[in-house]
């Protein structure tokens, strides 16, 4: 049974006359595939090299290159919640932060909680020094959570 759907693999394909080689549509397909099933599997990462005339190794040297991607037995949660651990965040307390939504949703950095919901993880920066402490909720930044009860108010929101 293929890994990718028709529809995901049809969207690589798209991707293809856009870039100057096959080889650069890499990226842009491994978060196709990241963003629909929340992992990239082997089987989709030979799939995925298949359709750009490359070895799945090479596939595979991209994906591990960036800690973006999940791999095999370490799916994504529905929400991927990041806490910023730059500098400016970190002087005001993203790692009391981290520390506090661990506790709370019962995971280590990294991992995802047994529901499904929430993988929690740090970022070294997301650009957001202006709001420290800041997380990103997938995409979306969210300013300030410079108390606990910040902290617990946004992990309340994506538990709905």
């Amino acid at each position: 049974m293929p890994a990718l759907s028709d529809d995901i693999k049809n969207r690589i394909r798209a991707y293809i006359p856009r870039y100057p080689s096959k080889q650069a549509v890499t990226l842009p397909a491994l978060h196709l595939v990241h963003d629909e099933y929340r992992t990239v599997s082997n089987e989709a990462m030979v799939e995925i090299a298949e359709l750009l005339d490359l070895h799945p190794s090479q596939v595979h040297d991209t994906m591990t290159f960036y800690e973006f991607f999940k791999h095999d037995g370490n799916k994504l949660g529905k929400t991927r919640l990041w806490v910023c651990r730059g500098l400016a965040c970190m002087l005001r307390g993203a790692y009391d932060r981290l520390g506090h939504m661990e506790q709370k949703l019962g995971v280590k950095c990294g991992e995802t909680t047994t529901d499904g919901k929430i993988t929690l993880e740090f970022a070294e920066c997301i650009g957001a020094c202006d709001g420290a402490p800041a997380c990103l909720k997938d995409d979306i930044h969210v300013m300030n959570v410079d108390t606990d009860e910040k902290a617990d108010a946004l992990i309340a929101e994506l538990n709905r």
